[in-house]
């Protein structure tokens, strides 16, 4: 409960401390909580070792039926790991006073997205999912510019739609539960035909495909991180988006199994046409921050698919890219947060000639780029490798297509790279000081050291992932 509280408690403190409070104390005082998950992982380490969903917290809310349950195994662990590193990183990168809230709304967005990671409740699964979704409603409508409030009411109507669908779900399944209960272990051991199935699994699958986002259900993400506040599009693209992609492991494929093979082919295709699509049109890009937007799609695009492989290296592809691409994108996102401030545009065709100006920073950002094409002994290696021979286990063909991330990624990252530091220019670079670079320096470590290690966030999950596919096969056959 208090990986919950403590971001709440941290935002309190801002709010009514403002000014006299600066960022870099919040970024430390937020550290809190990666403390507080990192102790609970030591302390249930051993029942991790199994691979169950432990219960932490487990309190009625206001019936015996509703209850406010949060659970802890190496999957919540690994989301959980990636929201604290990550939230301290984007706070740190706030450069304008004037935004006096988006600390708070931060560290509130934080803790819903920890609670939904935790929650064992699925109501209080779809109430944290929602109130996840508030703090960035804010963020994305206060910070924005001025002519975004269309591209945030777009997100927020979205996103709420596939939400209300998600709650007709998970309201169905509590109705067919003997016990009337919103439990977990309640909704997971409710049989379904195959029809109802497919319509409670449709549901869920509306909400996570709005979220990910899935072709063609992806219209709101390129505007609303474009014209989002820097801190906006890393919250939405470093952890948000992980939620649905969660929620598909979670939720969707243990409770909803009987319509897995019926979704499945759909929604292979709608993956990995987004992993080609995303890219192309990335290629195409002069916007750094609608660049890394049509980047995250084609990533996600293939997390997806790994997924939908039904694989052991699928899922834990699709864990370790989750985690991976959060540091990434993130990085990406400060890295075009740094260089908008100092040069006033993020425009590729405006820029050009900035390594010489700062070496140090040229390194870090290149750095980030090698992770985020997947270069080898860098963290996106290892994951985009799993997810590429799950795809392939698949479906050969699949695969290949699939597979063209690596060369058309490559391509937009390193376009993008060459015309922002490479070659000539006139602009006079403002020197950056090197406080400002320390979440860079943080970022490029986790490039570097999962790349060479990647097996120590592999062996966290594992237990869990297989005890997650065990739970789909017996109560569903699947995978059996």
């Amino acid at each position: 409960m208090e990986i919950i509280l403590c971001p709440l408690v941290i935002a309190l403190l801002k709010a009514l401390l403002g000014n006299k409070i600066n960022k870099w104390i919040m970024s430390v005082l937020s550290i809190a909580t990666l403390g507080l998950v990192i102790k609970v992982y030591f302390e249930k380490v051993a029942a991790l070792n199994s691979g169950i969903w432990q219960t932490l917290f487990d309190k009625p809310w206001f019936s015996d039926s509703i209850r406010f349950t949060l659970g802890f195994d190496g999957v919540t662990y690994l989301l959980l790991l990636l929201t604290s590193i990550l939230t301290p990183i984007v706070i740190s990168s706030v450069s304008d006073n004037r935004h006096k809230f988006i600390i708070p709304l931060i560290l509130v967005m934080q803790s819903a997205l920890n609670g939904v990671f935790m929650a064992k409740d699925g109501l209080m699964f779809y109430i944290l999912w929602e109130l996840a979704l508030i703090p960035i409603y804010f963020i994305t409508l206060l910070y924005s510019h001025k002519d975004a409030y269309i591209t945030t009411i777009r997100f927020f109507i979205f996103t709420f739609l596939g939400s209300l669908a998600m709650l007709a779900s998970l309201i169905y399944l509590y109705l067919k539960t003997g016990s009337t209960s919103f439990s977990y272990e309640a909704l997971i051991n409710v049989q379904l035909s195959l029809k109802e199935a497919i319509l409670v699994g449709g549901g869920f699958l509306l909400a996570f495909a709005v979220k990910i986002p899935l072709v063609p259900f992806h219209i709101w993400q390129a505007d609303t991180y474009t014209n989002a506040p820097a801190q906006g599009s890393m919250m939405l693209s470093g952890v948000m988006l992980k939620m649905a992609l969660y929620g598909l492991i979670r939720w969707y494929m243990p409770l909803c199994g009987e319509s897995i093979s019926y979704f499945q082919p759909a929604i292979m295709v709608m993956a990995v046409f987004g992993v080609v699509y995303g890219a192309i049109i990335a290629l195409k890009q002069n916007d750094m921050k609608r660049l890394i937007a049509y980047s995250s799609l084609s990533h996600v695009g293939l997390i997806t698919a790994g997924l939908f492989s039904l694989t052991l290296s699928g899922f834990e592809g699709g864990m370790l890219q989750m985690f991976t691409h959060g540091i990434n994108v993130v990085g990406l996102f400060f890295v075009i947060e740094i260089i908008e401030y100092h040069y006033k545009s993020r425009d590729l065709s405006q820029l050009g000639g900035l390594a010489k100006h700062h070496k140090l920073f040229t390194i870090l950002y290149f750095v980030v780029v090698l992770g985020s094409l997947a270069a080898p002994l860098t963290n996106g290696f290892p994951g985009e490798l799993m997810l590429l021979k799950s795809i392939f286990d698949y479906n050969s063909l699949t695969g290949i297509v699939a597979g063209l991330t690596i060369i058309l990624c490559a391509v937009y990252m390193l376009r993008m790279f060459q015309l922002s530091m490479l070659g000539e220019s006139e602009i006079v670079m403002n020197k950056i000081d090197t406080v400002k670079l320390m979440p860079l320096f943080i970022i490029s470590a986790i490039v570097v050291y999962i790349g060479l290690n990647p097996q120590s966030l592999i062996d966290v999950i594992h237990p869990s992932i297989q005890h997650i596919m065990e739970d789909i096969a017996n109560s569903k056959g699947v995978l059996s």
